[in-house]
């Protein structure tokens, strides 16, 4: 439904239209070989693996599409990793109309788009000691993947067909998790999970 909204408001635009859609990696990839896109626009929960990894998909593919990433998810938790990831922007699906078009229109025309709090961070990230991260901030963008998935009552079975990944390689994953979050057990993981989705996702403070 916000796929087709959001189509609905870039269509509106006299200079732009929408040439594809895709909710997961495969068919993404299968359409920006075939079509003239000037700008993807990437959510971060797709069917299957995640944006985080099309878009580093995409930089394996030498997809040269300026990527803009438009989500639900906490900015200050997922903007730098898209960056990092090559995406040329973030923005949150709770900003107006306005002021997504203004971000894509920044991306087409070159520049990064954060919006006014995560630049002062990267910023400051830049002009000051690096900070000790804490908290699922600590976790790689797989290791928060999964967790984000199991905080929504996925299975080691679902999760492993969902990123197509070995149920021992999720398994893997879950004990780095539980050692970085301190957490003893599977249980306290499944707990602290679910928390966690269920306060928004927020990066610590």
């Amino acid at each position: 439904m916000f796929r087709e909204q959001l189509a609905h408001l870039i269509n509106k635009e006299p200079d732009m239209c929408i040439c594809g859609e895709a909710d997961n990696i495969r068919d993404a990839l299968e359409l920006l070989q075939s079509a003239s896109a000037d700008i993807v626009i990437v959510d971060l929960t797709l069917k299957g693996p995640s944006g985080l990894e099309l878009l580093k998909d995409l930089k394996a593919h030498q997809v040269n599409v300026p990527v803009l990433v438009l989500s639900m998810h906490d900015e200050l938790l997922y903007a730098e990793r898209v960056l990092r990831a090559g995406a040329r922007g973030y923005i949150t699906k709770n900003q107006t109309s306005n002021e997504v078009m203004a971000a894509i229109r920044k991306v087409l025309n070159g520049h990064v788009y954060l919006g006014s709090e995560m630049a002062s961070r990267v910023l400051e990230n830049f002009s000051t000691q690096p900070k000790t991260e804490k908290g699922v901030a600590l976790l790689t963008d797989r290791e928060l993947e999964i967790f984000e998935l199991i905080g929504r009552g996925r299975t080691t079975r679902q999760i492993s067909s969902s990123l197509r990944l070995g149920m021992s390689t999720v398994d893997t994953y879950r004990t780095r998790i539980k050692a970085k979050l301190n957490l003893e057990n599977a249980s306290q993981l499944c707990h602290e999970a679910i928390r966690w989705v269920s306060a928004g996702q927020k990066a610590p403070s």
